[in-house]
């Protein structure tokens, strides 16, 4: 797993196109897909499903039999609900291969829901076009703060009010803290907004030259990075670890195309995640 620090944020993430995808981040407890179930993955108790192809999801009984060996308390595993049905199945059938009970949380969740993670993070999912059903997280903080009407009083005059309790004193603030795109078609951040604006955006950008053309990319379901250049404009994002590259290319070569195709401005906000490569 390769380590990287976006801000206050760590990312602990392994992501090859076809082979392993997953993004960890230990200070929320929290991972996007399992990949092969890398082993420090085993201690991180919730996992949110892009999709069901075997690079994004393959270790997950894995992950649920270890955290078991190793007496942790049950996983908990968002998916999407186009696999929910299936994903259960296939726990039925490791059970009777395993002999165990693969004891785990289910939490089913699509784009329009919400669920409010044991960090108190909120994850929404919203729809990211694929060669698969898919779909991407956002991950939203939420804080009180004073009306802009009260911020001028003094702080006994605060309390009075907050004891009397006849005003309502605060609001509810919600920031997108990150995104993750899981496998896509660019026009995801087209279409949903929060991929632009987040302040921390995880997003696959498979191809990234002229030996996978933009409509091969496109009809595998994946990003090209002649796209992002196109809608640089569109990303607003304080960062961007762009993740999934194809196996074909070399470290350096994904530095060199990142360097030569994005504008300066967004290139200065972008980490690649280069790891395998």
């Amino acid at each position: 797993m390769e380590r990287v620090e976006i801000g206050d944020l760590e990312i602990r993430a392994h992501s090859v196109g076809g082979l392993e995808t997953c993004i960890h981040l230990p200070r929320w407890r929290l991972a996007f897909d399992i990949g092969r179930c890398p082993l420090s993955v085993v201690d991180c108790p919730t996992i949110l499903f892009t999709h069901a192809h075997m690079d994004h999801m393959g270790g997950v009984a894995y992950h649920t039999a270890t955290r078991a060996l190793r007496r942790q308390r049950p996983p908990r595993y968002v998916v999407p609900p186009h696999c929910a049905a299936d994903f259960a199945r296939l726990f039925d059938v490791w059970r009777a291969l395993d002999r165990s009970d693969m004891e785990h949380e289910l939490v089913v969740l699509g784009p329009g829901e919400e669920h409010v993670l044991p960090n108190q993070l909120v994850a929404r999912p919203f729809r990211s076009p694929h060669s698969a059903p898919c779909q991407g997280y956002a991950l939203w903080s939420r804080r009180e703060k004073l009306r802009p009407e009260y911020l001028d009083l003094p702080g006994t005059e605060i309390a009075r009010l907050r004891r009397a309790g006849t005003a309502d004193l605060t609001e509810t603030l919600e920031t997108p803290e990150l995104a993750f795109t899981g496998d896509t078609l660019v026009e995801v951040v087209e279409r949903e907004d929060v991929v632009g604006r987040a302040r921390v955006l995880v997003m696959e950008c498979t191809f990234i030259d002229d030996r996978v053309s933009v409509q091969e990319a496109r009809s595998k379901g994946h990003v090209h990075l002649y796209e992002l250049a196109e809608r640089a404009a569109l990303f607003r994002n304080q960062a961007i670890l762009l993740t999934h590259f194809s196996a074909r290319y070399r470290a350096p070569e994904i530095l060199a195309a990142l360097d030569a195709r994005l504008p300066a401005e967004m290139r200065a906000r972008v980490t690649p995640l280069l790891g395998g490569h």
